[in-house]
């Protein structure tokens, strides 16, 4: 009968490496294969499939260090694995959440920390990857959407100008022309012994060409602007409101520097149009603020035009998109010609009722 020799000392102490060598080659090839799927899955990514790459990724290593799952949480406040971007700063972008799992420290493996680490930055460098990308389509949208404005103003103001030379050629017709005529058939009867009297009539037509020719001067390039300043300006056209039955709260505080004659024209025609807005949309005559204000120690100037009527609920004439074409325009060309001075403008409708128009510009921006 055979009898197996027992093991001797230095037979069971190779055994033992042998089976600690394989224990720790095991431990290699799963963090080698944690990585490296990682690494494939992550960095062939469209930005679509990004999402559910990422989630695969926290699985495997949720799985790695012996947990069900976990998630990534878009809040660098939140408790977990920070996450963090590439580079020296190290921008926190991220945080892994794994129920139970809080700490690095608590993995005792010091291979396997640093393969956990090598795996968060993996996570860290794509989700940024994916913001920067997010963050460029957004630009590249928003650089599209201006030139689509741009474009269109552009053709506004073409068709802007023209429309403006039928206007001073009709009113040059139909008003100035025909009360120089006027006047001037009365001059030529009262030099062949016109009826006595005639002078009454000749002052009247005389003093409305001047007022037709003062408002047609005025249309072209505001002259108050440059006789006042714009605080009387606005002043002038919350009067015209005003007289027209609106309730008019002005509250104008323009300081005592002069102000840039483009900053100037650009906040007038601003007012010029809310107000023109006002009278078509408001439905009647309604309560209108009129602020301006500018501060010269945080350089920042700004007009609010608030009215307190129906808004946008009565404007008509739609376009294909549904939106108001008159107000559409009107609010292009002033947020344009803030742009064009380096300011912004908001067009705001209100819960209770009108609108808000609110024209900033900071000084040195």
């Amino acid at each position: 009968m055979t009898q197996t020799s027992p093991l001797l000392p230095t037979q069971i102490e190779t055994v033992a490496e042998l089976r600690n060598l394989y224990r720790a080659a095991e431990a290699r090839a799963a963090r080698l294969r944690l990585l490296s799927e990682a690494g494939r899955d992550l960095a062939g990514a469209e930005a679509a499939m990004m999402s559910e790459r990422l989630e695969a990724c926290v699985r495997r290593l949720a799985h790695f260090i012996g947990f069900p799952g976990g998630s990534i949480v878009r809040d660098p406040a939140a408790q977990g694995l920070a996450i963090h971007a590439p580079g020296e700063a190290e921008r926190p972008v991220a945080v892994l959440v794994i129920p139970g799992f809080a700490d690095l420290d608590d993995i005792a493996d010091a291979e396997d920390r640093d393969a956990v680490r090598i795996h968060l930055h993996l996570l860290g460098a794509a989700i940024d990857r994916m913001d920067r990308e997010a963050e460029r389509s957004r630009l590249l949208d928003a650089l599209q959407e201006r030139e689509r404005r741009l474009e269109f103003v552009v053709g506004r103001l073409f068709s802007a100008q023209e429309d403006e030379r039928r206007r001073v050629s009709r009113e040059l017709h139909d008003g100035v022309a025909q009360r120089a005529t006027a006047l001037f058939r009365l001059l030529e009867a009262g030099g062949h012994g016109g009826p006595a009297g005639s002078g009454a009539p000749l002052a009247s037509i005389a003093r409305d060409l001047v007022q037709e020719l003062r408002e047609l001067i005025a249309g072209l390039r505001p002259t108050i602007l440059d006789d006042l300043g714009i605080g009387p300006a606005i002043l002038a056209l919350a009067a015209q409101l005003r007289a027209e039955g609106f309730v008019v709260v002005e509250d104008i505080d323009a300081g005592q520097s002069d102000w840039p004659p483009t900053v100037e024209t650009a906040l007038y025609r601003v007012a010029q149009e809310a107000m023109s807005n006002i009278r078509k949309h408001a439905g009647g005559p309604c309560r209108v603020e009129v602020s301006l204000h500018f501060n010269p120690a945080s350089g920042i100037r700004r007009l609010r035009i608030r009215d307190f009527g129906n808004g946008a609920a009565v404007m008509p004439v739609t376009d294909d998109a549904g939106r108001h074409i008159g107000i559409h325009i009107g609010i292009e060309v002033m947020r344009e010609r803030m742009t064009a001075i380096g300011g912004q403008l908001v067009w705001q409708p209100q819960s209770d009722g009108g609108v808000e128009v609110l024209a900033t510009l900071v000084e040195g921006a």
